[in-house]
């Protein structure tokens, strides 16, 4: 079994959905979470900066972090969107199994596909 990851991104409030929907689309990652009402506190060109934004909250494979992060420079609108990697150490195996054979291995084809196995 691969190795899996769990990617926090911000963006702006109303852009979450819409990067979330390529990702999955292009086969970088299995599922995206779109967390709306996200509240941020940062640092930015020298002052304090306080933003309404959506986290979105992406499974894929270790293998397609360096694509995605990529893809996601691409067609974000920040200047430096927050992309963040954390390792899944433990989880269903069922659903990680699902994770490793929704994202594309690298060399592999783009296909859309519009649902979870299993959902009805």
């Amino acid at each position: 079994m691969s190795d899996f990851k769990v990617i926090f991104i911000t963006a702006p409030k109303g852009k979450g959905f819409e990067i979330a929907r390529r990702i999955v689309e292009e086969r970088l990652a299995a599922c995206v979470n779109v967390v709306s009402g996200v509240t941020s506190i940062y640092w930015w060109e020298g002052k304090v900066q306080v933003d309404s934004e959506e986290l979105l909250i992406v499974k894929t494979k270790g293998e397609a972090i360096e694509k995605l992060i990529e893809r996601v420079k691409e067609i974000h609108p920040y200047t430096v969107p927050e992309i963040i990697a954390i390792d899944i150490t433990r989880g269903n195996k069922d659903y990680l199994e699902w994770v490793e054979r929704e994202v594309a291995s690298l060399g592999g084809s783009v296909t859309a596909v519009s649902g979870r196995e299993g959902e009805k």
